[in-house]
């Protein structure tokens, strides 16, 4: 797996329409990319609660072998609104092109384009395709304002803008083509636009319009404060998050070219400790395997937690489920794939996730290979930087990025090899 499923809105001729899109992930030696559809159509709703109801009740698309599939499902509906980031107004591009190449301009206008480069490629789309590989000038939009500096600059800049003004209706027409808006199931349908009016009441209330209570005024009905509330609501949380939150370690997953590995980590103070023993990290195929180990050995770092014991004698009572959070899931494979396309292309979430694994697993290994190669002032520390945090006032990363993802190839590499599977 590489990254989540994400909602994304397209500004096409019918409107704006929203759908899913899977970045690139991979099982086994296969890579995948994809969005909502069915072979040959892309299915798109005009509003969040269609496609909320769709996801909820449609086991018969091309996502449905997706790793997440079965988590998106469950999501609340809020979870399935594009954010600014994943929101294309592809009808607009022309206009944008036309613009001034300032930086907010070109970093709208390289987002739109990547994702119908990406549209092409997995919907096989051939006028699309064609007016990516036969005009690779558009591809200067991906270093940011640097190529559009100057004269010269300025007249690249023109010359992009003349070949989309150019040929876009006919990108345009070759999507709206395979758009497909498919029924969805009325009784859930309606189930989910309550949702979304009821999720945005409830932000409505969260924003007050007055001035908040002053603390140390104590007017609650019978002598109970305010701090009471609180106290109850946050004992309640942590009974939700379970054993794993009450003994202080998490179970992690981590995807690797070599496959799937389940671990345990905790911090103890500020420093990492894993499932492993000098610097070495174990990892184990099955749940059951990890349960095994757990239940039977002493010989490792988290056998020195104080709350080891517990974890110890779930496992020999057979007790331990491994509910892994999303933030402890790590999936390295592609990343470097994508470095060689520009930090745009990578998937700052992915990304950042893996920064911190190889971080923590340094750390627990007494290593400062990855905090030097990730400082601000490497390559490969400003790649990843602006990958994770894009601002589009700050000058980008240029081309080409053969180093940066050798750099980050041999951090992945050294981390591999400090994780060894024992089950």
């Amino acid at each position: 797996m590489a990254g989540d499923i994400v909602p994304i809105e397209l500004g096409l001729t019918e409107g704006n329409l929203v759908t899913l899109w899977a970045p690139r992930w991979r099982e086994g030696d296969d890579e995948w990319e994809g969005f909502l559809g069915l072979e040959d159509d892309l299915y798109a709703f005009e509003s969040v609660a269609a496609l909320a109801a769709f996801v909820r009740t449609d086991d018969d698309n091309d996502l449905v072998d997706h790793p997440q599939w079965e988590t998106l499902q469950q999501v609340a509906i809020t979870e399935l609104i594009p954010d600014d980031k994943h929101s294309y107004d592809l009808i607009g591009v022309p206009e944008l092109a036309a613009e001034d190449p300032r930086p907010e301009v070109v970093a709208e206008l390289e987002d739109a384009l990547e994702i119908v480069r990406i549209l092409g490629e997995v919907c096989e789309l051939p006028a699309t395709t064609k007016f990516f590989t036969a005009n690779p000038i558009t591809g200067a939009v991906t270093v940011g304002t640097d190529n559009f500096r100057g004269r010269d600059g300025i007249d690249l800049w023109v010359r992009i803008g003349r070949l989309i003004a150019k040929h876009w209706d006919d990108v345009i027409d070759e999507l709206d083509g395979v758009v497909s808006v498919p029924d969805v199931d009325a009784k859930a349908l309606e189930i989910a636009e309550d949702e979304l009016e009821a999720a945005a009441s409830a932000e409505d209330e969260d924003e007050p319009d007055f001035d908040p209570i002053d603390p140390l005024d104590d007017d609650s009905e019978d002598g109970e404060s305010d701090e009471d509330d609180d106290q109850d609501a946050d004992d309640e949380d942590d009974e939700d998050e379970g054993f794993w939150a009450e003994v202080g370690i998490d179970p992690i997953r981590i995807y690797t070219d070599e496959g799937e590995f389940l671990s345990l980590r905790c911090y103890l103070g500020d420093e990492p400790v894993f499932l492993g023993k000098d610097g070495v990290i174990y990892g184990f195929s099955s749940e059951r395997g990890l349960t095994r180990y757990l239940a039977n050995s002493n010989d490792h770092a988290l056998a020195h937690v104080s709350t080891y014991d517990e974890v110890q004698a779930m496992a020999n009572g057979g007790e331990l489920v491994y509910d892994v959070l999303p933030e402890n899931v790590y999936a390295l494979s592609g990343i470097d794939e994508d470095m060689l396309e520009g930090p745009r292309r990578v998937d700052g979430k992915q990304l950042d996730l893996a920064v911190e694994l190889l971080t923590d697993a340094a750390d627990f290994a007494d290593l400062g290979t990855v905090s030097e190669a990730l400082g601000t002032t490497t390559p490969l520390g400003w790649f990843v930087d602006y990958a994770i945090n894009p601002d589009p006032n700050r000058l980008a990363p240029s081309g080409p990025f053969d180093n940066e993802a050798e750099s980050w190839r041999a951090l992945v590499h050294d981390f591999e090899e400090r994780l060894v599977r024992r089950g």
